[in-house]
């Protein structure tokens, strides 16, 4: 580890607030002094994270050395009931408390194991999904054109997947609010706009299955029951067997496209997710004509 330049040590030894116990701030000192920050800067913020912690743990009697105070659970223990703080501040804190922790008793605090992150699928081109829907009018009956056809078309069109794609009715197709939409049943029941150019499709698709289910079989909760109509929408023009997470996928990226998801999130300078859904958290999504227009339910832009 390297060692703290001149000027940062000689602020770090020279550092004696008012406000910290001495032998909070002694300990800071030492322990900032072993982290080797690499400017005044971050050792002033160091130096109060440390001395903060240490004055907590004072008051709950504990001794004052770096392998008890600077202790896993004394860090989170202080974030979670130090008083007088606020949430940001207690982040803030705790991110540089166990920063100097991981230096000094690093010990206690072994690196966190890299746990694998599922990433979005990549959405299909727009030539893929005209190849998969010349494949869905090449099947040898009505029956598989129908399906294909209207699987394809609910994946990419409106977004479904599982559960919600295997429930879909032909009754559940409307043709309403100034575009199409899918009524979705089972945990999460909506009504989803349908992309324009799905429209003549999808209502053709449903008109075919009338009462019945969409993409076929006689039972909502059936399983793998596209399995089938993946298969034969593959293929033709190098096309990989169908994926109904990338159709969910490709959806998703026109709709966010049509939205302007991308310029506002960097504009509002927003990476994290939760902070996006914190925000939708607090607002009423549009009414049904409303969302029709927004989501491209009555043409192109």
């Amino acid at each position: 580890m390297s060692e703290a330049g001149p000027e940062v040590a000689g602020y770090i030894a020279a550092w004696r607030p008012v406000s910290v116990l001495p032998p909070a701030a002694a300990l800071a000192r030492l322990v900032v002094e072993r982290a080797a920050p690499p400017g005044r800067k971050r050792a002033g913020a160091l130096l109060w994270s440390a001395a903060r912690l240490a004055d907590f743990a004072a008051s709950l009697g504990l001794e004052l050395v770096p392998e008890v105070v600077f202790h896993p659970s004394v860090i989170e223990r202080f974030a979670l009931a130090a008083p007088g703080l606020s949430d940001p501040a207690r982040r803030v804190l705790r991110t540089n408390q166990r920063f100097i922790a991981r230096r000094v008793v690093p010990q206690l605090h072994p690196p966190d194991a890299v746990l694998p992150r599922e990433r979005a699928k990549a959405p299909y081109s727009a030539a893929e999904i005209a190849g998969y829907l010349a494949l869905a009018d090449a099947q040898p009956t009505a029956a598989r054109r129908a399906r294909a056809a209207g699987l394809v078309c609910l994946g990419a069109g409106a977004g479904l997947i599982r559960g919600d794609l295997r429930q879909i009715r032909g009754t559940d197709v409307i043709a309403r609010s100034g575009g199409v939409i899918v009524a979705v049943r089972g945990a999460r029941p909506r009504a989803v706009p349908v992309l324009a150019r799905y429209h003549a499709r999808l209502l053709a698709a449903a008109a075919f299955a009338g009462a019945g289910l969409v993409t076929g079989g006689a039972e909502t909760a059936r399983k793998n029951v596209t399995a089938r109509l993946n298969a034969s929408l593959a293929g033709g023009g190098g096309l990989p067997r169908l994926d109904t997470s990338r159709l969910r996928a490709t959806w998703l990226a026109e709709v966010a496209d049509l939205l302007g998801l991308a310029t506002f999130l960097h504009a509002a300078g927003i990476s994290c997710s939760q902070r996006l859904g914190d925000l939708a958290a607090g607002l009423e999504p549009a009414g049904e004509a409303e969302a029709v227009r927004l989501l491209g339910g009555t043409g192109r832009r």
